[in-house]
């Protein structure tokens, strides 16, 4: 299974980088995603890397904030985010997809974690 960890209460403007955990057959070679759920709202993606992170996608909302990277060697996938904002407030995800296609589709995942909550205050 995944574990995520990181997660905390910080002020707009703040950094903080997620870490998932997971075995390697639970990565599977395949991508793996990070998303996000807000209190009363629907699941959303924040970002997916390849097997092995020559490619990665990101949502809009956070193009240019976020950082995803992985580390193979130690079974770890990270999500740095940089310029917080209080609307990125929400629990994060990360989880294994069941294809080799960078998707954006939570449908695709399986795997999942537990869930790391970030708090943003303004």
């Amino acid at each position: 299974q995944l574990v995520e960890s990181g997660g905390g209460l910080v002020q707009t403007g703040d950094s903080l980088r997620l870490s998932c955990a997971a075995s390697a057959r639970t990565f599977s070679a395949y991508p793996t995603g990070w998303f996000r759920q807000a209190p009363g709202k629907e699941r959303e993606f924040v970002a997916a890397i390849t097997w092995t992170g020559g490619s990665t996608h990101y949502a809009d909302s956070v193009a240019g904030r976020f950082t995803i990277s992985r580390d193979n060697a130690v079974n770890m996938v990270y999500l740095q985010m940089d310029s917080l904002r209080p609307e990125d407030t929400a629990v994060y995800y990360c989880a294994a997809a069941r294809l080799s296609v960078l998707s954006s589709n939570p449908d695709e995942y399986d795997h999942w974690g537990q869930g790391t909550l970030v708090t943003v205050s303004s």
